[in-house]
């Protein structure tokens, strides 16, 4: 009795080969949900109640703004959610409002709660204490973990795009247009990242997208040799010829031939790619050349605690962070080397 057997695509044998590596497969399901998850944070972690009832009238603070007269507060500007919370209880009217798990935000000024001056020690209410200036660590780590992460994906995603376009067009053309490519690749890296970061920083404030759109425009050269290389090679190939002689021109022999078979090395080298862009954004922040104030920020931490050690939460805590994300990541990047390994599924197998 002959036995069934179902024919796998190479990148089916892949992906049961990464499914093998636990800590690679684990770290990946683990990353992705915290990284969705912390989309969810302005709802999980906010000085803002989900949802609040005065007076017989339901209001969602979260999402709408509303002034402290609204509520029978005398205060300037938007109304103080956790005094009111203190007064609805207090008075027993029938009033209430649904405080998120953790309400604080981390751009909020504690000052006027905290029982001594700022930096305070980690404690049941704040559980990694609070900042030279009396904002939530634990608000502002969570926070900066989608920032930080969200920068590194972005600007991995648009580097290896250019990378990816230029490099294709100097493996597949060569001559003149590698030559002149190649000049034109090493005068634009021999220009020094952390100066040009310096004079940008004294003219305009660094933003997110200013951020992104420098790194982007340093971080595309690496990937532009693999994929030269990987063309060079791949053109070289008998189903290359087949295609030429069958009629396909030259974008569709690129893009549709070529390329399938040449991004070995951008998802192999992607994983390690996204752990340099983190340690970028933290270097920056913590030299003062990163995202502008108040924004959430792993380095701004480090470098309060790096100005007075006493305060070793501002320290243990971004590089714990730091530390953590990054192993995750290099295991997802060593699972999924090994599972691209050429000698374990070549193309011929």
């Amino acid at each position: 009795m002959s036995r069934k057997t179902t024919s796998q695509s190479i990148m089916e044998k892949r992906w049961r080969k990464f499914k093998t590596m636990k800590r690679g497969y684990y770290s990946l399901w683990l990353l992705v949900s915290l990284y969705i998850i912390s989309f969810l944070l302005p709802l999980l972690i906010n000085n803002k109640p989900l949802m609040l009832k005065y007076e017989g009238e339901l209001f969602f603070p979260v999402f709408q703004y509303h002034a402290g007269e609204k509520f029978g507060q005398v205060v300037h500007g938007e109304a103080r959610y956790r005094d009111l919370q203190v007064t609805f209880r207090e008075a027993g009217e029938g009033n209430w409002m649904l405080m998120p798990l953790y309400p604080y935000h981390p751009n909020e000024s504690l000052l006027s709660e905290l029982p001594s001056e700022p930096p305070t020690e980690p404690n049941g209410t704040h559980f990694l204490g609070t900042d030279n200036r009396g904002r939530d660590v634990f608000a502002r780590l969570l926070y900066g973990f989608n920032i930080t992460l969200s920068f590194a994906l972005v600007v991995a995603l648009f580097a290896y795009t250019i990378g990816i376009s230029i490099g294709a067009i100097l493996g597949f053309f060569g001559g003149k247009v590698d030559i002149i490519g190649q000049r034109f690749i090493e005068i634009f890296s021999a220009i020094p990242f952390l100066y040009t970061m310096i004079i940008i920083s004294s003219i305009i404030q660094p933003n997110f997208f200013l951020l992104t759109l420098v790194m982007t425009c340093f971080g595309w050269m690496g990937m532009t040799y693999y994929i030269r290389g990987e063309f060079y090679r791949e053109k070289a190939r008998d189903y290359v010829s087949a295609a030429v002689s069958m009629g396909a021109n030259n974008r569709r022999v690129m893009f549709r031939h070529i390329m399938p078979n040449a991004l070995t090395p951008v998802i192999t080298f992607m994983p390690f790619a996204v752990i340099a862009y983190i340690g970028t954004l933290v270097g920056l922040d913590f030299l003062g050349f990163g995202l502008a104030p108040p924004t959430p920020s792993w380095g701004e931490l480090v470098n309060q605690g790096v100005a007075d050690i006493r305060y070793w939460w501002l320290v243990v805590s971004p590089m714990a962070a730091s530390f953590c994300t990054l192993l995750m990541i290099t295991f997802i990047g060593e699972a999924i080397r090994e599972a691209f390994d050429p000698k374990v599924y070549s193309r011929l197998r």
